[in-house]
């Protein structure tokens, strides 16, 4: 597996490895999660549901467009 080499500020890496203590991975293993969910060429699970599917307020309303403007011809 090939293995990469970061730098990063140390305020940085201590919020890395808090947050990887916190979810019981070894900053290897969590900075590996985050590359590969970030690599990856499709939407997250449940994106659509999630976010775009996801207004609870009352329903969008698209208000009139009226007409398209008259421009001349190139």
């Amino acid at each position: 597996m090939p293995q990469l080499h970061l730098y990063v500020p140390e305020p940085v890496a201590a919020s890395i490895r808090q947050r990887a203590h916190a979810a019981g991975q070894s900053v290897s293993s969590y900075l590996a999660q985050l590359v590969a969910r970030d690599a990856q060429d499709a939407w997250p699970a449940r994106f659509f549901e999630d976010v775009i599917g996801g207004w609870h307020g009352e329903p969008l309303k698209r208000p009139p467009q009226g007409r398209f403007e008259a421009r001349e011809r190139m």
